[in-house]
Formats: structure tokens, C-alpha cells, sequence
């Protein structure tokens, strides 16, 4: 049975807060994977801009909803007080643009860890379509 997460619940987990807690909601399926939601509405800060008359989800957005979402499968006793730093993007392939409108579904797991290290893999739909895929690596920083 799947666990569902929702955003409130996700900023137990996580630190992220205001306009960069890019998720709307986790789920844990049961390989122990990560499902991230995000829907895209039209209005996030970062779609300013980027591109008039064409808005898209920035890349670089795309990779921290994927860490984001695979934050959630961290033990609490593994965060203690300490904050996911990006360490590491490895074959990031960027299929399909994400735009206003699309709700995007994260896909992540971790393949390896080794404190204060983890490794990760995602890949990011839009309609069961693939539009991301990445492997990256990050660490548990002491505040």
C-alpha cells in the first residue's frame, strides 16, 4: 500500500518553504519509490520570464523537484537536524518541455548511500511521458 505525503506533511520532512517547496504531494508506492506531484498552474515565480509568449519549467527546477521528491525517502535520523545539499547531476536528459497547465510526476529512488552521501536516480512524466531523467548525488550538511 502505497504512503501518501502531502505538502504540509512534506515540510516535517524536508526544508524547504514558501516558493521553493516545489512539491504538491508525495507518495511512497511499494518498491519504496518516491512519486512526486507538482502541478504546474501557470503563475510559480520561475515561469516569468522564462519564456515570453512560451512559458517552460527551467531545467534546473525540474532537477530539484527530482531531489525534492527523493528527500522524502531519507530516515529522520539520517536529516537530524542537517540539510540536503545537492553534491552531484550525472546524465541529465531533458525530453519534453514542461509547461503551465501539465502536472508533472516525479519517478526517484536511491541506489546508494553512504553517510553523509546519497545517491539517486529520477525521471519526471508529464501524461506517462518521459521528460526528465537524471542520476545525482547529494549530502547531509550539518546547520
Amino acid at each position: 500500500m502505497a504512503i501518501v505525503i502531502n505538502k504540509e506533511e512534506i515540510k516535517n520532512i524536508i526544508p524547504h518553504r514558501d516558493s521553493m517547496l516545489l512539491l504538491d504531494e508525495v507518495k511512497i508506492n511499494e518498491e519504496g519509490k518516491a512519486i512526486g506531484i507538482k502541478n504546474i498552474v501557470g503563475d510559480e515565480w520561475f515561469l516569468n520570464g522564462h519564456f515570453p509568449e512560451n512559458p517552460i519549467v527551467p531545467g534546473v527546477i525540474l532537477c530539484e523537484i527530482l531531489a525534492q521528491s527523493v528527500c522524502i525517502l531519507l530516515p529522520k535520523e539520517k536529516l537530524n537536524g542537517g540539510t540536503p545539499y545537492f553534491t552531484g547531476l550525472d546524465k541529465v536528459r531533458f525530453k519534453s518541455p514542461i509547461k503551465p497547465g501539465d502536472t508533472f510526476i516525479t519517478e526517484c529512488e536511491i541506489v546508494k548511500q553512504k553517510y553523509p552521501f546519497f545517491f539517486a536516480k529520477g525521471n519526471g512524466y508529464v501524461n506517462d511521458k518521459l521528460c526528465i531523467s537524471a542520476e545525482f548525488s547529494f549530502a547531509i550538511i550539518n546547520n
